[in-house]
This record gives structure tokens, sequence and C-alpha cells, in this order.
């Protein structure tokens, strides 16, 4: 072998040995292993940013849907408390004239919940006496009674001698036994009548204080009526609010610790007080619609939101799309790609019933979620 072809053999070699990679010895290693990236795979996470990865099957699962933030002009709303109060037009109470005892109508007390027509018999009440009272009662009605008859008698005589007695005194006699007759009558009712209590209005019961036999005092509230076709909230605003400026109220979504189908319905600004309560102004609204005061019993407490006529700029979304971040402040999730979701702090204020306006914290343009945020702050 020449010393030409010994050069090319040792090239070729070298070459050999570059392209082979190395083997490591036993307990060495020479850091060729490939990288192991994170994989988020298709199940629903929060990253280590606090963002949120929810693939797309999932957001179609727990039906997340999002809204285009946008900058409006909207009425400045306050938010009040109050409770359900009787409607002064069409409710009515019902109380007992005098002490006695309850007695049942001819239909039997009626039920709470059951529906009433104006001018119906409810109950009565059997008048309590003492024993004296009653006593004198029994003995003035049978001097009543004695001096009727005698009456009747003298009119009777009167009557045979009529061609020679003047006509006045059988006119007289006679005005007598009318007035000794109702005297009578008067006091018969006293003693064996009884009060009724009468509906005052059409309606359906909203309270019964009383069972058959009970003993009542004179003015004891013994029914409550309402119309369940009005709804009326009493509310109390502290001195610095303007009555002029109130436009409208709604009812809260979570007047009554859920959402009832109630939430959002739109109540008439009726009047203010010109008295302070408690240091508060009573403010009464009401709406008077098919069924708008079924769900709402009377003294339920709720709460209002109260558009004024001045306006501010903001983002109105759905009640729905608040959220609580760790430090109890509030938040919505916005939308920045396909799949991941970030928490925004913002600064909200109500609007109507249903719906709030964000200030503070949101870009237009912003895609926010107004379904199912509450289940995207559950993703761990």
């Amino acid at each position: 072998m020449n010393r030409m072809q010994r050069a090319a053999l040792v090239a070729v070699w070298g070459a050999f040995c570059l392209a082979v990679p190395g083997l490591a010895h036993e307990g060495h290693d020479h850091g060729d292993a490939p990288v192991q990236l994170p994989d988020t795979g298709d199940q629903p996470k929060r990253l280590a940013d606090g963002s949120v990865f929810l693939p797309k099957p999932t957001q179609r699962q727990l039906a997340i849907r999002t809204q285009v933030a946008q900058q409006l002009a909207v009425p400045q709303s306050i938010e009040l408390s109050g409770q359900v109060v009787l409607d002064p037009q069409r409710g009515g109470r019902v109380q007992a004239l005098l002490a006695g005892r309850l007695e049942a109508g001819a239909q039997g007390l009626p039920l709470p919940g059951s529906r009433v027509k104006k001018g119906q018999v409810l109950a009565r009440i059997l008048p309590a006496a003492g024993q004296l009272e009653r006593a004198g009662q029994v003995a003035q009605l049978a001097e009543l009674t004695a001096a009727l008859q005698l009456a009747e008698k003298r009119l009777a005589r009167l009557q045979e001698l009529r061609d020679s007695v003047p006509g006045r005194e059988i006119e007289a006699a006679a005005s007598e036994i009318g007035s000794l007759r109702a005297r009578v009558a008067a006091l018969n009712q006293g003693l064996s009548g009884s009060d009724a209590l009468i509906a005052p209005v059409d309606g359906v019961v909203a309270a019964v204080n009383g069972v058959a036999g009970q003993v009542v005092e004179a003015g004891a509230l013994i029914f409550e009526i309402t119309d369940p076709d009005s709804l009326f909230v009493e509310a109390s605003a502290y001195a610095g609010l303007r009555v002029q400026d109130i436009a409208r109220a709604y009812l809260a979504a979570d007047s009554s610790g859920t959402a009832p189908a109630e939430a959002g319905l739109a109540l008439e600004f009726l009047g203010a007080a010109r008295r302070l309560r408690e240091q508060t102004l009573p403010l009464l609204f009401g709406v008077r619609a098919p069924g708008a005061g079924v769900h709402w019993p009377l003294g339920q407490p709720v709460r209002l939101q109260v558009q004024l006529a001045q306006e501010v700029a903001g983002v109105p979304l759905p009640s729905a799309a608040l959220v609580r971040t760790p430090a109890n402040l509030p938040a919505v999730w916005v939308k920045v790609h396909a799949e991941q979701f970030v928490l925004k702090s913002v600064r909200s204020e109500p609007l109507d019933g249903q719906r709030v306006v964000v200030r503070d914290g949101l870009q237009a343009g912003d895609r926010v979620v107004v379904s199912g945020a509450g289940l995207i702050s559950q993703i761990r």
C-alpha cells in the first residue's frame, strides 16, 4: 500500500467516526438525551401565570359565551334596600271593632293564599261582656219588654176609643211603641248578636292572625288581604339622594337569595315621604301587572337598583360576568386566545336588575366571558 492509499483510508475512517455517535460507558451521560417540553394535553388547567387553559370541547360543555366590550353612555345607578309593602289602593286589613270571641263564617275561616271577594264575610266576633254589664243589659231588656207590652195595650184601648180620643194621643202611643221596639232589638243584638268581619277588597289572604274560639281585643288585626297583581316596595334612602333625579328602579337579581323570574322587573317611582324615618327617607316604588306580586310576600326584604337621570360611561355586562378574585375584589374573565382566559380586576356599578356597568379595567374590544365565568374560576 503506497502513501496515497494510506492517506485516503485515514480520511474515510475519520469521516465514518464523525458520522457515528459515540457510545457512553456505563454510568456516563454525554448530554445528548432529547428535551421533554410541557404538554398541556386536552384537560383544562390553571397555568403558572394565573391564566386558565380551556380546550374548545370543554368550552362547549361548560356553555362558555363571550361578549365584545363596548364603551357606552348608561344611566347612573345606586343600590337601595327595601321591603315589600301593602298596596294601599288594592290591599286591606280586617280588624276587630269589638273585643270578643272569634267564630268562623258560613264557609269557615279563610286559609292563607285563598281568594276572597269584596263584601265576603270572613268571620264573626261574639262581643265579650262582664257579668255585671251583662246582668244590667238583661235587666234593662226586661224593663223595656214590659214597657213595650203596656204601650201596646194602651194603644189598643185608644184605637177602640178612636171617636172620642184625640188623634195626637194615638199617634204618640204608636211612636212610643216604635221607640221601645227599636231599643229592645238593639239590646237583643248586643246580647246575642255578632260583629261580622267583612273583606274590604278583592284579593288573596296574606295572613290569618286567629283561630276559631280565640278571644281577641278591640282593634286586633285578624286578616290581611293583598292583590297578587300588584307589587309595592318601600326603600330607604339617605338624605344625600335627590328625589327629583330618580328615573326608575329594578329588582336586583338576588333579592330573595336566589334569582327569581321577576329579577329585573321595572318598578315605577311613586313618591317620597316628607319626613325622615330613622335618619332615612322612605321611597315608594310599585308596578301593577298580571302576577307581579305572586312570588313576593309582604315584608320580604329586597334590593333595588335605582337609575338616576345622570349618565356615566362604561361597559354594560350581565351580572353573571362578575366573579371574585382571591382578594374578594370584582373581576371578569377575558378571552385572550382561542383556549386561554385571563382574570382582570374591574371597578363596576349596578345598572339594572340583570346588568352591571364596568367603569374601569376593560378596554374596547376585549372578549369578556358573560356565561360560565364562575365555572372558569373553579379550575385549578
